[in-house]
């Protein structure tokens, strides 16, 4: 069965995510590029039966996020569902970093995922569809968090521009943003706000939603 491929798969919302996927009987590849994607992989295998591989890959290395993706590929097919959960997540405010610092955070915050999806999509096309959903967040730029303002700004205007070009080919592009921290245990758990990536695959078509933005006290 195709299933889901999540790269920047680690603790907290990208474990929750994979899990919630698994537990459908989805097989999972988690990419990330720590040794912590094997943490992930770990606790799919404990709380479901679903099929799960981990793989490690920088996402701001194109070829090497690449060929993980083709790994994944080769052992569960192509996947019905992309997620993209990767992120520098940093404090820093205009004019701190330097250019190169960030370019690194805009490589890991925004081209991983254009690349991701980009190299996927054509792929998933061909077998009738797909979903691709990037996690989101900043809604409202923070000055205390510059750079990562600055690639969630840049994930929401890529998340609408792969609306344009993958939506006529079946392929349901989306963001869940996360306007809170995210804290066990509240109503900002990393499993509830999993919830709406599965949702947001379950959609039919004509219900086609692009974001859903969670916060600690209401869904929008």
């Amino acid at each position: 069965m195709p299933g889901l491929i999540i790269v920047g798969a680690g603790p907290g919302l990208g474990t929750a995510v994979a899990v919630r996927f698994a537990r459908e009987g989805l097989p999972v590849a988690a990419i990330a590029r720590s040794q912590a994607v094997h943490e992930v992989a770990d606790a799919v295998r404990t709380q479901t039966s679903a099929r799960v591989l981990a793989l490690r890959a920088d996402s701001s290395d194109r070829t090497a996020l690449h060929a993980a993706v083709d790994l994944a590929v080769d052992a569960h097919g192509v996947p019905d569902v992309l997620v993209y959960n990767a992120a520098i997540i940093q404090s820093d405010r205009p004019g701190e970093l330097s250019t190169q610092q960030h370019l690194d955070a805009w490589s890991v915050n925004v081209l991983g995922a254009m690349d991701a999806a980009t190299y996927l999509v054509p792929h998933m096309a061909r077998t009738g569809g797909g979903t691709v959903i990037f996690t989101g967040g900043m809604p409202q730029p923070v000055s205390r968090s510059t750079s990562l303002s600055l690639g969630k700004a840049g994930v929401r205007a890529l998340t609408q521009i792969l609306d344009q070009e993958y939506r006529h080919l079946g392929v349901h592009v989306a963001a869940v943003t996360v306007d809170c921290a995210i804290v066990p245990g509240t109503d900002a758990d990393p499993d509830l706000i999993a919830e709406h990536y599965w949702a947001l695959h379950r959609q039919p078509q004509a219900q086609w939603r692009h974001e859903i933005v969670h916060s600690a006290s209401a869904v929008l």
